[in-house]
């Protein structure tokens, strides 16, 4: 009977079903993330107003180490974790999953590690999302859907950019391809998510960016060129977390000594620096990078203090950090280009996670929602060359390639 009604009346089960799993998994993950990003506010006002504590993140380390390896050994791949059940749906994620990226975030950004808040929204996303499957009874199709969704909201809610969180979740899983199929669910999710986010009171970092100046020849020019600069370092970035993580691996074998190990390390430098500018989530110096010349080694000072966070297996994301790394970078890469350190800096801002992700898409619309539409087409073009120069690595190992980035690369011997 359903068969022989038109094609728009047959959607309208599909849009109810997915308004209200989506809406479902949006008011649990914009809540999770509003509670999230105020406990980061809190915990980064202590740190900042005690920088002794920077001597406790060994111990704290040690310890998210070892609930990990008691409680937490199933769900230790996080986000690739998610990637793959989308890919090869075998076992609901457990639960805990959120409770425990949760605190060992906290805990990192209260002691002083270099980490971000994405891969902690993401997680207790998907997580919580996955939760449904077992009430609903799911298929394994729509179990998919359920955890893109969840990607998406996370996403989204952490960082206030909807339209972005919906494409994330939608480019992240597979180089070179997207799943059109779940377009609507994301979309649903990640829109009420960033308004359940807002509801709770919770408010994101505004960026001055100005004026940009038209489209002209010089300023394409100064773009193409940063944006190889930006996706070599995205590169750069996701084989030295992969690195990193390896190497301890294999010399440390008993996990909860590889962050306390780690954070001796990152102690040290920030009492041999004196300042606390490397580590954290470093908002204030991405809002420096869009005002005025920062140091030109900034960009580098984080990425190192970050691949060490990550690499010895402190919790957290990685793109807060990589959003800092582009700012900076593309602040130092102005006067350079002859273009505006502001312009440089919210390019550089999208188009270093482009690369390190491979979400050329998502990025460019992120652009458009932070800084509005003018900077669209520098963005496009900042965030697709990064794409394009950042290889086929990028920070999450379980995503997969669909498609080589260039027909020069499907040419090339492999």
């Amino acid at each position: 009977m359903m068969k022989r009604l038109p094609e728009q009346l047959r959607l309208l089960p599909y849009l109810l079903k997915w308004c209200g799993l989506a809406g479902i998994v949006a008011a649990l993950a914009g809540s999770a993330s509003a509670f999230f990003l105020m406990a980061l506010d809190a915990v980064t006002a202590r740190r900042e107003a005690s920088p002794w504590i920077i001597w406790l993140l060994p111990l704290a380390g040690f310890a998210v180490g070892w609930i990990y390896l008691q409680f937490g050994r199933k769900v230790e791949g996080g986000n690739n974790l998610l990637i793959d059940e989308i890919h090869d749906p075998k076992h609901v994620v457990p639960l805990r999953l959120a409770p425990l990226v949760l605190f060992g975030t906290v805990v990192s950004h209260l002691f002083g590690a270099s980490v971000g808040r994405e891969g902690t929204a993401v997680q207790m996303g998907g997580a919580l999302a996955d939760q449904l499957t077992h009430v609903f009874r799911l298929r394994h199709e729509d179990r998919r859907i359920l955890l893109m969704a969840g990607i998406s909201a996370g996403f989204a809610s952490v960082f206030g950019t909807p339209l972005a969180g919906a494409i994330f979740g939608l480019e992240v899983l597979v180089i070179g391809r997207m799943r059109y199929d779940a377009i609507f669910p994301c979309m649903v999710a990640a829109i009420v998510a960033d308004q359940i986010t807002l509801a709770w009171g919770v408010h994101h970092t505004h960026y001055a960016l100005g004026v940009v100046p038209a489209v002209s020849a010089l300023g394409v020019a100064a773009v193409l060129a940063a944006g190889i600069a930006f996706g070599v370092t995205g590169m750069l970035f996701a084989r030295g977390t992969h690195l990193a993580s390896s190497f301890m691996k294999k010399r440390v074998g008993y996990a909860p000594l590889r962050p306390l190990l780690g954070g001796l390390l990152i102690a040290a430098a920030v009492w041999l620096l004196g300042s606390q500018r490397y580590i954290g989530l470093g908002i204030p110096v991405i809002v420096e990078a869009f005002q005025h010349p920062v140091a030109p080694w900034d960009f580098a000072g984080k990425f190192l203090f970050t691949v060490a966070s990550l690499g010895n297996g402190f919790k957290g994301g990685e793109v807060t950090p990589l959003f800092y790394i582009g700012a900076t970078l593309g602040n130092a890469l102005a006067p350079l280009l002859h273009q505006p350190f502001a312009l440089l800096a919210a390019i550089g801002f999208v188009a270093v996670f482009a690369g390190a992700a491979n979400t050329p898409l998502a990025c460019t619309v992120m652009a458009i929602e932070l800084f509005g539409p003018q900077i669209g087409p520098y963005a496009a073009l900042g965030c697709v060359v990064a794409y394009l120069f950042s290889g086929h690595v990028g920070i999450y190992r379980s995503q997969r390639l669909e498609r080589l980035k260039s027909a020069m690369d499907e040419d090339a011997p492999r």
